[in-house]
């Protein structure tokens, strides 16, 4: 390989591993003004976006330790999306973005991959779908938060019905005495 193509290889496995996850879209028709709209979108989700060759990419997943994706995945002009803690929030700024009015068909999601596992472009659909990292916490917390205040209510309860059983055995014993 030539001394310029091991350096875009370098170059290229930095930027897959800046996060858990990444995405390769492909684009065509793209004007500079849409590029400058997607790169914005996606800095502010503290994503990156890099136009890639096929063959230096390819070079650079099998050099990173990235699973195979699919080889399709490589065909035609070809980005890659990484970075940014929220992955579904990443995914759902490219699926939008491409399913924007006047935009159709210029951007396609064709794969990525997230914790080491082949994602293809209706897995990326489907994650950028999820809401965000944040509100799923929140979730997890309110779920968490309820079983608690339950297994409370629940030990109450149990208290109570003990209380009250010696309550009565009390009262009995002291009816029974007189």
């Amino acid at each position: 390989m030539r001394e310029e193509k091991k350096l875009l290889v370098h170059e290229a496995v930095a930027h897959l591993g800046k996060s858990r996850h990444t995405y390769v879209v492909g684009f065509s028709h793209l004007t500079v003004g849409d590029v400058f709209a997607l790169r914005k979108l996606l800095r502010e989700k503290g994503a990156e976006y890099h136009v890639v060759k096929n063959s230096v990419l390819g070079h650079a997943l099998r050099e990173g330790g990235w699973p195979k994706l699919n080889p399709t995945a490589l065909c035609g002009p070809t980005a890659i999306v990484t970075g940014g803690q929220d992955a579904s929030a990443v995914a759902k700024v490219l699926c939008e973005f491409a399913g924007e009015k006047g935009r159709e068909g210029k951007l396609t999601v064709k794969g990525g991959a997230l914790d080491g596992k082949a994602l293809a472009a209706a897995d990326v659909t489907t994650l950028s779908q999820l809401p965000p990292l944040d509100e799923l916490r929140a979730r997890l917390l309110a779920l968490l938060q309820a079983s608690a205040q339950n297994l409370l209510r629940l030990c109450q309860a149990a208290a109570q019905s003990f209380f009250g059983i010696l309550q009565a055995y009390a009262r009995k014993t002291v009816e029974e005495s007189n």
